[in-house]
């Protein structure tokens, strides 16, 4: 079946894109879709717990963001670190393109940034003098939406409070309600999915079975697979969750490391994940495709339309829906 990418646009006021977080990580909304009825609801977060059955597993991506922006002191120059190759190599994102051929040498974050080659895509492949201290140096890759650059703020609420494997240019954003102590009442495990930076990327194919999804690299431990194996009904906490689940066809589920460019859209049937956190996603985005594939295109566009009526924050750090 064919669609196009059009199908997937809406209109959201501006005031509604959320550029920073609530004042506590537990206290968004939270709109429960039943998918059997249709039926809509408004929560909060902290009533997510209630929804949750026997036999349940919740699954949580703790991947940790990077600190992938670097700025040259005059802030004129930036490089955004995609990809470890190893040997102190990035793939990287430049601005601005045109004084950063290859053959360019530019001090950067307690460095120096040798460009080797420039990419089919505009990527460039960076070799450093000596490995930049993140932590000391980088900045945290805030959304563009989001209008301003980040702060100290940031670097704590960017950031889920199980984030453990560095890697990610982007957080899983469903997974930044959760606190320590919603988690320690809850079944949960974990996997990692590194979340790249084509989830910036606009879908600019008019079809939507002519986008190319692009790459994310994941791993599933024994232990988790032990659990999902084990659990009655799955619950993902977002899209990066959903994704590595569908990707895998072995029957029972085993511990692997891999990569995935699953591209998830209307009418694919899921067939590991049976209910789905997720935050409120871009018009026109995959996520908003893969949501729409997983309750129905017909039921999330009336959601969303609610949620713009009812005032919800969308995006990043905003509110969020549980489609059960």
């Amino acid at each position: 079946m064919t669609g196009l990418v059009s199908d997937y646009f809406f209109e959201l006021p501006q005031e509604l894109i959320a550029s920073r977080p609530a004042p506590e990580r537990d206290a968004s909304r939270m709109m429960v879709i039943d998918r059997a009825s249709g039926g809509i609801s408004h929560r909060m977060f902290r009533d997510f717990s209630s929804f949750l059955r026997e036999g349940d597993q919740v699954v949580l991506n703790n991947t940790r963001v990077l600190k992938a922006r670097l700025l040259a002191k005059d802030g004129r120059i930036e490089i955004f670190l995609l990809e470890a190759l190893g040997n102190r190599r990035w793939k990287c994102l430049t601005r601005p393109g045109r004084k950063l051929r290859p053959g360019a040498v530019v001090p950067i974050a307690g460095t120096e940034a040798h460009v080797l080659e420039a990419l089919p895509g505009g990527e460039r492949i960076v070799e450093f003098l000596a490995e930049p201290d993140l932590e000391k140096h980088g900045h945290m890759p805030v959304p563009p939406y989001f209008k301003r650059d980040s702060d100290a703020g940031d670097d704590e609420r960017y950031q889920t409070v199980f984030a453990r494997h560095p890697g990610s240019v982007a957080a899983p954003t469903a997974g930044l309600h959760f606190t320590p102590e919603v988690l320690a009442n809850i079944p949960h495990s974990f996997l990692t999915l590194h979340v790249g930076a084509g989830t910036f990327l606009p879908v600019k194919a008019e079809r939507i079975e002519d986008h190319v999804m692009h790459e994310e690299h994941f791993e599933i431990s024994g232990e988790t697979a032990q659990a999902l194996n084990a659990a009655k009904r799955i619950v993902a906490v977002g899209t990066t969750v959903a994704r590595v689940l569908e990707s895998r066809k072995e029957n029972p589920m085993e511990a692997c490391t891999g990569a995935t460019d699953i591209f998830i859209y209307p009418t694919y049937h899921f067939r590991r994940v049976g209910a789905l956190l997720t935050n409120f996603h871009l018009p026109c985005s995959t996520l908003l495709m893969l949501v729409s594939a997983f309750a129905g295109k017909d039921l999330i566009r009336g959601a969303y339309a609610e949620a713009v009526k009812e005032r919800y924050r969308f995006f990043s750090y905003g509110d969020c829906m549980l489609i059960l």
